[in-house]
């Protein structure tokens, strides 16, 4: 199981689409748009202002949100994702009523018969499943067991749905580049309409399901008559993909807009008596017309986040049955309102600390982030991306104890059980302010993150957490309950900061906000969902292992002593070279007592110090002696995994060297090496 959070998950984040927006829906009753997309967040917007249309999110999923519906008037919201789950919510408070996890892999598209209140959802496994949304509105979180017919028979992945009023008649598209046509009342196949030759990701049904629409990727827009089976009608009015499909109520006019970032109005009825709506700087993704107002228009949703809505001049009729002009519009016309996204991140790189990392987003832009706080650190704008990496390296190595995901735009971390706890910093190193009086501390950062995320569940402060012991393999002592000792975590993060819980192969079990891990539903999931080894750390207050590196130390070749042993040394590979040097100073050359400061013992014996003093800036034994590695002369401060990996780049044990930095300490050096002979 694994364990991810989203870094820079504030408020102002949200209000904002990050990345492509997938999926569109108006409700005219209250002049609401409803987009969701790439981020994994739907938004509501008030489409009467242009200014300060932000309502709302409803963030729930944990991966791509691909497509909406609107049902009951505007009531209910209806979403698939690609983290396999389909969402029910009350759009009018923005609330998630229940998660249908019937699918198996990405959910991709959604098909509403209005008339009957029915929703069908399809994706890439090959099923397609069909609901009765007022059944799914009488759902809760805890009771989400629901019965639903099932369209089988596909072959490939299907990437587009629809569905006519009535809810008679269902039609695919699938990678398998054909449209098949079923009767959704009896649940069985009625056709496969056969001509487009790549994958079709867009459908449209007429009122009485007699014609149908397809947009495929060929860059061609399909005409059906599923009376007669067949393809009545070509429109080439795009010079690569069709993605997205509107027509008006007559079905006489079609909207399409696809990869070449046009949108185009072409008439049914005469296919070159068609109009360019707009040139959008992305490629399109969802169009949503705006029929039944004053001021026709329609919304273009593209592969950025921003979102614009483009007029449809309407003049007055003219001669004959039917006004070509109604659907007209110039290209060369601004849109009627933008709502505006933000950037998504396209680019990262993790700095050595293995606590910063470096970002660039679609504009170009610059930024720091901190993983254990999930915040901004710095933005630093249009600047070299490669610049600001080598401004910020240094010779300091951490292991890796999370990996980075940009798949929504944002950064997502996730912790994984195998190297959560790899990492190790002195308080010091971690800018935490101490007293003055406070020994120097390691702390393991993994632990960290995990007790700030869920520093607002209750169990985690608990004396006794219901008398539990811990689970799993705990790494650490076994205290009394009341003796154990606290574990205070030195970070916070923003309440706003997401947190979600998968199996192993990536289907999320549960997603919650850092600030409601306290709430009554959130702690009863989190006592059900959170995984033995996470337990361990912000429950039952097991630290994890400190790792140990083993290392020989060796009289420099330089120096003309040879040493009869080769003493074989164990520490934690957080010590610094001075305490190494320091051990010479006091073993090697006698400067010191047997309870003196020490890095470890000689020998076979291999142990740990209690703890580690904050390093003084310079010392008596840093005037005498040196160590090296690879002949390189070694910086006191820097401490021994950072010494092999960026030093002694070697497979086996790590080797050092040390010399006097006076002649006059060769004979110190010489008789200890022949006293060391006789050691066993």
């Amino acid at each position: 199981m694994s364990l991810s959070s989203t870094s820079g998950a504030v408020a102002a984040g949200h209000v904002v689409a990050q990345s492509g927006v997938n999926a569109l829906q108006f409700d005219p009753y209250r002049n609401r748009l409803f987009s969701a997309g790439r981020d994994s967040v739907i938004r509501i917007w008030n489409t009467r202002y242009n200014k300060d249309n932000y309502i709302s999110s409803m963030e729930h999923h944990t991966d791509w949100v691909n497509d909406i519906v609107l049902c009951c008037g505007g009531g209910t919201l209806i979403s698939a994702s690609s983290d396999s789950t389909v969402k029910v919510w009350n759009a009018h408070k923005g609330l998630c009523m229940s998660t249908l996890r019937t699918h198996k892999d990405y959910v991709k598209a959604l098909a509403y018969a209005k008339e009957r209140e029915h929703v069908a959802s399809a994706g890439l496994d090959t099923h397609i499943f069909m609901w009765d949304v007022n059944v799914l509105t009488a759902l809760t979180p805890s009771n989400n067991v629901v019965t639903t017919a099932s369209l089988t028979g596909n072959k490939d992945s299907i990437y587009s749905l629809a569905m006519n009023p009535s809810g008679s008649v269902l039609v695919s598209g699938s990678t398998e580049k054909v449209v098949r046509v079923w009767d959704c009342r009896q649940c069985q196949k009625l056709m496969k309409l056969k001509g487009h030759t790549d994958n079709v990701k867009a459908l449209l049904l007429n009122r009485d399901g007699t014609q149908c629409l397809s947009g495929s990727s060929d860059g061609t827009i399909r005409l059906w008559s599923l009376g007669m089976q067949r393809c009545i009608a070509t429109y080439r009015v795009h010079d690569e993909g069709v993605w997205a499909l509107q027509a008006n109520e007559s079905f006489t006019v079609v909207y399409s807009g696809g990869r070449d970032r046009r949108v185009w109005a072409t008439d049914l009825r005469t296919p070159d008596n068609r109009e360019l709506i707009c040139e959008e700087s992305s490629p399109v993704l969802k169009l949503e017309l705006v029929e039944d107002s004053p001021s026709p228009s329609i919304w273009v949703a593209t592969t950025d986040s921003t979102i614009k809505n483009w007029p449809l001049v309407s003049p007055k009729r003219t001669s004959g049955d039917y006004d070509n002009e109604r659907w007209r519009a110039s290209a060369t016309q601004e849109p009627n309102m933008v709502i505006k996204g933000n950037p998504s991140i396209r680019q990262y790189h993790v700095l050595n600390d293995k606590r910063h990392i470096l970002t660039k987003d679609t504009d170009e832009n610059v930024a720091l982030w901190d993983v254990l706080t999930a915040r901004k650190v710095e933005d630093y704008g249009k600047v070299y991306f490669d610049d600001m990496v080598k401004r910020h390296f240094k010779m300091v190595f951490v292991p890796s104890w999370f990996s980075v995901d940009l798949k929504t735009g944002l950064l997502t971390i996730h912790l994984e059980e195998s190297d959560c706890f790899a990492a190790w910093l002195s308080t010091k190193d971690l800018g935490i302010d101490l007293p003055p009086d406070a020994p120097e501390t390691k702390t393991n950062i993994g632990t960290t993150l995990l007790q700030a995320l869920l520093d607002q569940w209750p169990k985690c402060h608990l004396v006794d957490p219901q008398g539990e012991q811990p689970q799993g393999q705990g790494q650490g002592q076994n205290y009394p309950e009341q003796e154990r000792p606290p574990v205070q975590s030195h970070f916070t993060v923003p309440g706003h900061t997401p947190v979600i819980f998968s199996e192993v192969g990536g289907r999320t079990l549960f997603r919650l906000l850092a600030k409601d891990a306290g709430g009554e539903t959130e702690e009863q999931l989190l006592k059900e969902t959170v995984p033995p080894w996470v337990l361990n750390v912000i429950v039952f207050k097991e630290m994890p292992k400190l790792y140990k590196l083993p290392f020989f130390l060796q009289p420099h070749p330089s120096t003309g002593i040879k040493s009869v042993k080769k003493d074989r040394l164990s520490a934690s590979d957080m010590i610094y070279v001075r305490k190494v040097i320091e051990h010479v100073y006091e073993k090697v050359l006698g400067q010191g007592s047997d309870a003196g400061s020490q890095a470890a013992n000689s020998g076979n014996h291999d142990k740990e110090e209690e703890k580690e003093e904050e390093p003084p800036s310079t010392s008596a034994a840093e005037e005498r002696v040196e160590l090296l590695c690879n002949d390189v002369v070694l910086d006191p401060s820097m401490d021994l995994r950072t010494v092999r990996h960026f030093i002694w780049k070697q497979t086996g044990d790590l080797t050092l060297h040390y010399r006097p930095l006076s002649k006059k300490d060769y004979p110190s050096f010489t008789k200890y090496s022949s006293m060391s002979g006789g050691d066993t």
